[in-house]
Order: C-alpha cells, then sequence, then structure tokens
C-alpha cells in the first residue's frame, strides 16, 4: 500500500472540533487505501504560551529544559487527535519524537534533523494503524528532547515522508494552495496548480508564508512531492481522485513552464549604505565578516565605485529586527573599515518576481523595471538570480508594486 503523510499545523489544530474535523481527513485517506503518519503541530497560540512562561520563570534559560517544555504542546495534540480517530473506529496511536526516534544533532531550540529511524512505526502502519506524530521534536545525542525551530512541524512532516518513502506529504493549512502573489493584495491572484522545488524555495525565503524555508529546501533535497491544501475544506467534500491545492515538485514534472511564476514581497527589510569606502582588497570581508560572526543574514548587496577607482559606496539589506544591531557592529568597526558615512533606512520593501521559465526568456528584468518606471516607482537595488530578480523599494509602494508587476506578466488573466 502506498504511505501518505499528513501534516496539520496549529490552526488547524486549535480547538477540538478542529481536530475531531482534522480526524475526518485522515479517516478519508485510510477509506482510500493509504498508510497514513500524520504529523500535528501545538494548538494555535500555546507554543507562544510555553514559551512566555520559560521566558518568565528564567529569562536566561537553559536550552534544555526550554525543549522539554515547549515539546509538550505537539505531545498534547498527538495524543488528542489519536484519541479523536479512535473514537471514529481509526486504529491509532501517538508517537513522539524519540520514540520514532528522530535523530537530531546538539543544537538545542534549533537543531537540525540527522537521521529518521521509523522501522517499529513502519510495521505498525502496515498492520493498519495510523501513527499520530508530535512535530517539532526530536531526540538529541545527549537523549534530551530538541526542539527544530521555527517551521519545525513542516520539516519533520517531509524529513519522515522521505524516510517512510512516501507517495507524498500533504501539509495541511489555512488557505487552499499556493497564488501567484498575496490574494489580501491582489484579488485577481491564482491559485497554482504546480510549482517546482526551486520556484517554491525562492517564493517562501522571499516573503510567501505558505511554507517554511527549510522544510522546501529538505523537500528538494529528499525528492519529497509535497501538496499545500486547505484543512478548512469538508473532509466528505473532497475528491481523493482530484484534491484542491498545489503541488510542490520536480521542475520534469512541470509540463508548461511560464516564464514568470508568482510575485513575492517582503516588508521584513532594513538597508544600510557603507559612503566613501576606500575600494581595496579586504574591504568587503571587513564589513560582512563581523556582521556574519554577528549572525546577522545580509541579502542584496550592491556596490558602485567611484569614477577614480578610490572609493566605492557599498548598499545592503539586513532583517529589520537586525537593523539596530547591524548598525552598532559597523559603527564599531568604522576605523578598521574606513567609511565616512553610515547611512541606513527601515522604510523599504523587497519585491520578487519568480520564474523557472525566466531561465529561457530574454526582456523579463526590462519589463518590469519600464512597468515600475511608469508607475513612478523608485529602484534602491536589485539582485537576480536564475530564476528571480528581486528590487527594493520605498515601503509605501509595495502593494503598487506586487499589482504592476502581477498584471504585467499576464498572471491575473
Amino acid at each position: 500500500m502506498a504511505r501518505l503523510v499528513m501534516k496539520f499545523g496549529g490552526t488547524s489544530v486549535a480547538d477540538i472540533p478542529r481536530i475531531r474535523n482534522v480526524a475526518q481527513h485522515v479517516k478519508r485517506e485510510v477509506a482510500a487505501g493509504y498508510e497514513v503518519a500524520v504529523v500535528v503541530s501545538a494548538m494555535s497560540g500555546v507554543t507562544n504560551q510555553l514559551v512566555g512562561w520559560v521566558r518568565e520563570i528564567a529569562p536566561f534559560h537553559d536550552a534544555r529544559e526550554y525543549d522539554a517544555v515547549v515539546a509538550s504542546g505537539e505531545q498534547v495534540t498527538s495524543g488528542l487527535l489519536a484519541l479523536a480517530l479512535q473514537e471514529i473506529g481509526i486504529n491509532a496511536r501517538s508517537w513522539q519524537g524519540w520514540q520514532i526516534p528522530l535523530r537530531t544533532d546538539r543544537q538545542h531550540g534549533s537543531a537540525r534533523i540527522e537521521a529518521v529511524e521509523c522501522d517499529p512505526m513502519i510495521e505498525r502502519m502496515a498492520q493498519g494503524q495510523v501513527a499520530v506524530i508530535a512535530g517539532f521534536q526530536g531526540i538529541a545525542p545527549d537523549d534530551r528532547i530538541a526542539t527544530l525551530g521555527r517551521g519545525g512541524s513542516d520539516t519533520s512532516a517531509v524529513a519522515i515522508a522521505a524516510a517512510l518513502s512516501a507517495e507524498r506529504c500533504d501539509i495541511y493549512t489555512d488557505v487552499d494552495g499556493v497564488y501567484t502573489t498575496d490574494p489580501r493584495i491582489e484579488s485577481k491572484a491564482k491559485r497554482l496548480d504546480k510549482v517546482s522545488f526551486e520556484e517554491m524555495l525562492e517564493m517562501a525565503s522571499l516573503g510567501a508564508k505558505v511554507l517554511q524555508v527549510r522544510s522546501v529546501e529538505l523537500a528538494m533535497v529528499k525528492g519529497v512531492r509535497t501538496f499545500v491544501r486547505s484543512s478548512f475544506d469538508k473532509p466528505d467534500s473532497i475528491s481523493t481522485d482530484a484534491p484542491v491545492g498545489t503541488l510542490i515538485c520536480d521542475e520534469e514534472e512541470i509540463v508548461e513552464k511560464k516564464t514568470v511564476t508568482g510575485i513575492a514581497y517582503s516588508k521584513d527589510e532594513a538597508q544600510l549604505s557603507l559612503r566613501r569606502v576606500a575600494d581595496k582588497p579586504g574591504v568587503a570581508a571587513s564589513v560582512f565578516v563581523p556582521l556574519s560572526e554577528a549572525n546577522i543574514n545580509v541579502d542584496m548587496i550592491v556596490q558602485n565605485v567611484s569614477e577614480d577607482s578610490s572609493t566605492t559606496d557599498l548598499t545592503f539589506t539586513v532583517p529589520i529586527a537586525d537593523y539596530d544591531r547591524a548598525r552598532k557592529v559597523l559603527e564599531d568597526r568604522k576605523a578598521e573599515i574606513g567609511f565616512q558615512l553610515l547611512q541606513g533606512s527601515v522604510d523599504v520593501a523587497k519585491v520578487s518576481v519568480i520564474g523557472i521559465g525566466m531561465r529561457s526568456h530574454a526582456g523579463v528584468a526590462a519589463e518590469a523595471f519600464s512597468a515600475l518606471a511608469k508607475r513612478g516607482i523608485n529602484i534602491r537595488a536589485i539582485t537576480t538570480s536564475e530564476i528571480k530578480i528581486s528590487i527594493l523599494i520605498d515601503a509605501p509602494f509595495t502593494e503598487l508594486a506586487v499589482r504592476t508587476l502581477h498584471s504585467v506578466y499576464g498572471l491575473d488573466n
């Protein structure tokens, strides 16, 4: 029998009625003939409450005890869902990360998965038992619970799907798939039937919040076909042959490759500019190595060399939460770097055009620049890759830029 992994996030299991709704979704897939593993998050709001309690009692806490507390949210949900399934006649049991076991490294609070050893679970599934798995957690080499950090439940679901050689990993969320852009900004946004791993990885890293970057990256590496769908559709109204959602898959599965697949945006950006920096070997390293050591991620980088090649201006972006810290790191090293002026802005946004079809089509960037110019939108910085163009603009123009680019590439047709 084919295996299927189903993952349900916090809003999907927010209360008892929703947990019972999830049980009906699982029952439908069992009836369709699948061996099913279900990965669950904590009930909506629970993880934040647990984190708050930890920080209240111990602001500078032991990361191992933090994990012991925070992982309990998923343990509760997995047990409740297993009970809900048993109540409707489905053989089910709950599994915690350490019981599988899902093995991680030693980095408590943001652990990375090293192995999934699921032979006992496979035996139970072959006997018709549904495995209800607490997401977001595993077991570290010190035999303590380790949590996987932001997006951990999605990541553990994909890892388990890979270990089970599952036909698919279905990610149930509060939307019915991946759209060409944010429907809250552009009402004409369309749900995509298929998206390549690469495109989804770019979308996730550039602001689309449907999936976390780590889970998409793992799905791409392991070749796990991932299906994004809504948990709020009525379970008995869904066709198992043609479910509604977006399949994230290998590029070869997509017959008609669009030039542009979607428009993503992020307002979580801050811009920093170093003016009149000496143009000599090692200057870039003197800027970016200290930022890296401070665990500050740098994104867009633009360098403009002066006419006499003696000085240069260096502009880049960082997450807005790291803006003040990044400024301090640079100001503390002003003498070493040798810049004359440090400027910054937090009122910026990044808008990105994404599509695997861009590899074989010329003029995509020119279309974007021309369309934005006609709307009076000034471009602060530009970065490109094979399948994306990212443009830094003033934040008040974000929605206009998204709608303009969505239209110019025909995504609202």
